[in-house]
């Protein structure tokens, strides 16, 4: 099973360089690029789940009925990515929930960092994926935490997947960077061993910030974004649509290994 997934957020990458970026700025860049991704994902009839802030839902509407008319799944990603705040966890569900009437399942801590977990409990959500379980300098330190699904209460946590053993991140950076045929062989070992495959991205990698020197975006990031990037994910897919594997969205994957993890409890 692949679940793929998309951190659906205003840009604001640019301010942690330095550079003044309004709202209305980085959604211009993260609304063209989620376009570009439904693009992607209509074209090789495959659904997935977007997590998205209280800002998004806000200023994009038609962008969100257009993750919702074609199939996907919406889940939660805080309010404003920059200034994330505690009361986000229910805040970003209140704020889906009212502008979509559609019931947010799902959790997601901008920039993959510690969320309460008796908070996202409390709000009633069914699952948590904040953890990416590997060491990357200046961001993560997560060699001791589970590297598969776990569950925390009652809320299913799922990871982001890493190789075995050595743990080596399969998350967007690395599709930015690697050579196709060695992340395409790093996606197939993870789904030997897991049987399920973990990634996330984000709009702003499918506009074109190599044609914007004043964003002052570094190299791995700038590395095969825009069209280059559309394209690395379609051949992404389609490697994996070649070998029989199944898409899927969070929740209902997230029920099945709720019901697998609480019988092996039991």
């Amino acid at each position: 099973m692949i679940l793929l997934s998309f951190d659906t957020e205003e840009f604001d990458v640019p301010r942690e360089h330095g550079v003044d970026f309004s709202l209305d700025d980085g959604m211009k860049v993260s609304v063209e690029g989620t376009n570009r991704i439904l693009d992607v994902l209509k074209d090789n009839d495959v659904k997935a789940t977007f997590f998205c802030t209280g800002n998004f839902v806000r200023e994009a509407p038609d962008t969100i009925q257009r993750i919702i008319r074609e199939g996907h799944e919406l889940a939660c990603h805080g309010v404003d990515h920059w200034k994330p705040q505690e009361s986000d966890v229910r805040e970003s569900k209140k704020i889906l929930e009212g502008a979509t009437g559609i019931q947010a399942y799902g959790y997601r801590q901008p920039r993959m960092f510690p969320v309460s977990d008796e908070e996202i409990s409390a709000a009633g959500y069914l699952y948590n994926s904040s953890l990416n379980p590997a060491f990357i300098p200046g961001r993560y330190m997560h060699l001791n935490s589970p590297r598969t699904c776990f569950m925390q209460g009652e809320v299913v946590q799922i990871p982001a997947s890493v190789t075995p053993w050595l743990r080596f991140p399969l998350f967007w950076l690395s599709l930015h960077n690697l050579p196709q045929w060695l992340y395409h062989r790093m996606v197939r070992r993870v789904l030997r061993h897991d049987g399920y495959f973990v990634t996330y991205f984000h709009p702003w990698e499918f506009y074109d910030l190599k044609e914007h020197p004043e964003f002052k975006m570094p190299f791995i990031i700038r590395n095969h974004s825009g069209r280059q990037m559309m394209e690395r994910l379609d051949a992404l897919i389609r490697m994996l649509k070649e070998r029989n594997h199944t898409f899927v969205t969070y929740t209902p994957f997230a029920k099945e290994q709720k019901a697998k993890l609480t019988q092996q409890k039991s």
